[in-house]
């Protein structure tokens, strides 16, 4: 006997135009976790559903300047202070001469923190969503447009979430299951 566990309701939608309309619809309605699927980016999609920016850029750059600060001050202390050579009659603290070495520390503390903040945001790794249950969502990576609403969504009645996609022009709704977490072993 095997104990499903409802996760969310699909609908799938003709076209690009028609996802952007209803996820604007979803947006307005009581349903609040809801996402969609398609198998290119649609502009202004993200805009749609009310999606906020992401907080990544901020994260890389604000670490990207420490990793520069980082770079000129372990450069500076290890010429100025801990090893101190006069080389040509140059100063101690050359700072040009820190620019690739700063640069670099900018590169990769920057390029770190936005790979690290892509997985974390993003709930990565993953490695089964339960909409791979579904067999028409295989069409997502060539044709197919789908909405979807979480079952987490404290508004999420199936009968209800039915209706409403349904109502803004989804078709072939399905619920999606999966066992559940104590079945699993």
């Amino acid at each position: 006997m095997s104990n499903k566990k409802t996760v969310m309701a699909l609908a799938e939608f003709e076209n690009p135009a028609q996802l952007l309309q209803a996820a604007e619809k979803l947006r307005e309605s009581e349903f609040k976790n809801f996402d969609c699927y398609s198998p290119f980016p649609v502009h202004g999609l993200d805009k749609a559903m009310g999606e906020k920016r992401s907080l990544i850029g901020w994260a890389a750059g604000i670490i990207g300047t420490l990793g520069l600060t980082a770079g000129v001050l372990l450069q500076w202390w290890t010429g100025s202070i801990a090893y101190p050579i006069v080389v040509s009659g140059k100063p101690l603290f050359s700072y040009q001469a820190y620019s690739p070495v700063s640069f670099a520390f900018m590169v990769i503390s920057g390029a770190a923190t936005a790979f690290i903040g892509m997985l974390l945001f993003n709930k990565l790794p993953r490695f089964n969503h339960p909409v791979f249950e579904s067999e028409r969502f295989k069409k997502v990576t060539d044709d197919g447009f789908f909405a979807a609403i979480e079952s987490t969504d404290e508004n999420f009645n199936w009968d209800k979430a039915r209706a409403f996609l349904e109502s803004i022009g989804g078709k072939n709704v399905e619920l999606i299951t999966e066992e559940a977490e104590d079945e699993k072993t």
